[in-house]
């Protein structure tokens, strides 16, 4: 089976999205990780390689559902046609993941744990901002790989 070749301008589109997506999540993890227990239990160290390890574990997450979108609902004119659907079915598979992964490791497996001061979504557990992370930074991140396409 031969991949489809990828154009100069979706080469550069992906990489600004997966750019901006280890920008994004860089902050918002770094935002986020009081709500965590790492924040009060975990040594700086410890807290330093959980920001990295979850900042690359959420470009490898947004890069496997980006090209799964683009072989699903992507064609060959991407970015300039079907920019919406492969951003929200990239968007969608995403927010889907997390909600599965933060139920999972939190009230399953126990790998990780939110604080009181985490809001949870009734009836999941899951934490808030972890699914918002994946609305508005993605968001933000196709926003600009757009904007950057047509230029």
């Amino acid at each position: 089976m031969t991949l489809p070749a990828v154009s100069p301008l979706q080469r550069r589109t992906i990489l600004r999205f997966l750019g901006a997506m280890a920008s994004g999540n860089l902050l918002w993890e770094l935002g986020h990780m009081p709500l965590y227990t790492f924040w009060v239990e975990g040594t700086w160290g410890e807290i330093a390689y959980a920001v990295l390890h979850c900042t690359v574990g959420d470009v490898m997450i947004a890069s496997v559902c980006l090209l799964l979108s683009l072989a699903v609902v992507g064609r060959s004119a991407w970015p300039l046609k079907r920019f919406g659907a492969v951003a929200a079915a990239t968007m969608l598979l995403a927010l889907s993941y997390t909600v599965f992964s933060e139920w999972l490791n939190t009230e399953v497996r126990g790998v990780w744990a939110y604080r009181d001061a985490m809001p949870r979504f009734p009836g999941l557990g899951t934490g808030v901002t972890p699914v918002l992370q994946w609305i508005v930074v993605p968001l933000l991140a196709f926003q600009w790989s757009k904007l950057r396409a047509v230029e």
